[in-house]
């Protein structure tokens, strides 16, 4: 009987997910019956369960537990949308204040008709990778239309700006024999994992810090084959980086330049360009990355460079031979809002009024924010925990939705709230955010946000 029970009672805790618990009960049955191989095989399995369940204790310990909300947006309605509360049916009207569809292109009406008359000429899927039977019409004149954007002889799409620039960075560096990488400390995570598939020989500069890049760079000799990886637009602080300054280095030290503009495509330069093309740098740099999810409102990621670069990724990267191909409705998309873009400043003006608003009511009610200048807008919390308790207040009172940004997206003790206010949000919905904020931090017992008047 005991033996009945102490198996009930593990069966019970595995069901709960408390895998330790259930992993020492069942330890305790193989001590009353060694030889019961059911039991010696359930401890063994548990081993591994034991493992996983730890390594997620410890990020909900840590405060840095990711919890997805659902969202579902509505056409035409942007940046409202609505939430799905969990374990419920409820759902919720919000106000999105943490997308990356910068200027609401994925609302856009010109866009959306592009897609679905494509979908009906062409069908949905690509029908296989691009060496096979996915290289469409559409995809070669997207390339065609972001060359033109850049400047640039020509440009390859890949299925997402992670993928475009893990997979160009570690070809290219791998093909360039014994080469040294100089790369942004504050750089993101597919910059990062595009350098460690490679078999170059990394530096990691201090953000920004030119003197402390040129220290790094001098100690190899002219020959030596270079790349220099920074952005242009750093996502989660919302400062930019010193394209001008790199560029100078780069020609002094004979180094190719690779510039992530992932958030700074569509957004600024008068044909939404980004930031080279702004500052008329855009000719000084040798690959540009950029992405088609974020400020053109579809979904891909792109590089545009040299025909002979261009050449080289589309011949040895395996990230862009042995992936299925972009859907060519959105390849039709995608070009449509790059096109529209080019033309309307808009989005553009509505977005940079908005932002400056959303800062001068911060500012007024003394909340502190990063102000870089840029279209982001991170207001800092310091704290995982109370990042997430101020992210609840926002969406379960008041209906503000702003994902908490935390470890490893951000370094540990500077966790935050990523605000990117965009040409659709109105005067209205800032002042309620601003309102809504102060609460929630008071609330939270979180004030040291709050700067004394």
């Amino acid at each position: 009987r005991h033996f009945d029970a102490l198996k009930v009672l593990g069966l019970v805790l595995e069901k709960q997910n408390k895998i330790s618990e259930a992993k020492n009960v069942y330890t305790e049955l193989h001590k009353i019956l060694p030889f019961d191989d059911s039991v010696t095989k359930k401890i063994q399995k548990l081993q591994y369960s034991d493992k996983f369940n730890n390594s997620i204790n410890k990020l909900k310990v840590e405060g840095r537990y990711r919890f997805f909300n659902q969202v579902q947006r509505c056409a035409g309605k942007h940046p409202k949308a609505l939430w799905k509360k969990s374990n419920t049916s409820d759902m919720k009207d919000i106000i999105v204040w943490c997308s990356n569809d910068y200027l609401g292109m994925s609302q856009n009406t010109l866009v959306i008709n592009k897609m679905i008359n494509s979908v009906k000429d062409v069908g949905i899927g690509s029908g296989g990778t691009r060496n096979i039977s996915g290289n469409s019409i559409e995809i070669v004149s997207l390339e065609e239309e972001i060359s033109s954007l850049h400047n640039k002889e020509k440009a390859i799409v890949f299925t997402s700006g992670y993928i475009a620039n893990e997979t160009t960075i570690s070809t290219l560096l791998n093909i360039l024999d014994n080469s040294v990488v100089f790369s942004d400390e504050k750089n993101h995570a597919s910059i990062i994992s595009g350098i460690k598939k490679s078999n170059a020989k990394k530096e990691i500069f201090k953000h920004n810090d030119l003197d402390h890049l040129e220290n790094l760079i001098k100690k190899y000799p002219h020959d030596v084959n270079k790349m220099i990886v920074f952005e242009s637009v750093y996502s989660m602080d919302g400062d930019f980086g010193n394209i001008e300054g790199i560029v100078k280095l780069a020609k002094q030290y004979n180094a190719l330049t690779f510039l992530d503009e992932v958030h700074a495509v569509g957004i600024y330069g008068k044909t939404g360009a980004g930031v080279a093309d702004k500052l008329g740098l855009n000719n000084e740099i040798d690959i540009i990355q950029g992405t088609l999810g974020k400020a053109f409102g579809t979904i891909g990621g792109y590089i545009s460079s040299t025909n002979l670069i261009c050449d080289v990724v589309r011949s040895y990267a395996s990230g862009f031979i042995f992936t299925t191909a972009m859907p060519p409705a959105i390849a039709s998309a995608a070009k449509a809002s790059i096109q529209y873009l080019k033309e309307s400043n808009k989005e553009r003006l509505l977005q940079q009024k908005n932002t400056i608003l959303l800062k001068k009511y911060l500012s007024k009610e003394n909340i502190f924010y990063l102000d870089n200048k840029s279209h982001i807008v991170p207001v800092m919390v310091h704290d995982p925990i109370k990042c997430k308790e101020i992210s609840n207040i926002l969406l379960d009172e008041f209906g503000h939705y702003i994902q908490p940004i935390n470890y490893p997206t951000v370094p540990v003790g500077t966790e935050r709230l990523r605000i990117t206010p965009g040409p659709l949000h109105t005067e209205e919905m800032i002042a309620n955010l601003t309102n809504a904020l102060k609460y929630a931090f008071i609330k939270s017992n979180y004030t040291s946000n709050i700067k004394s008047a």
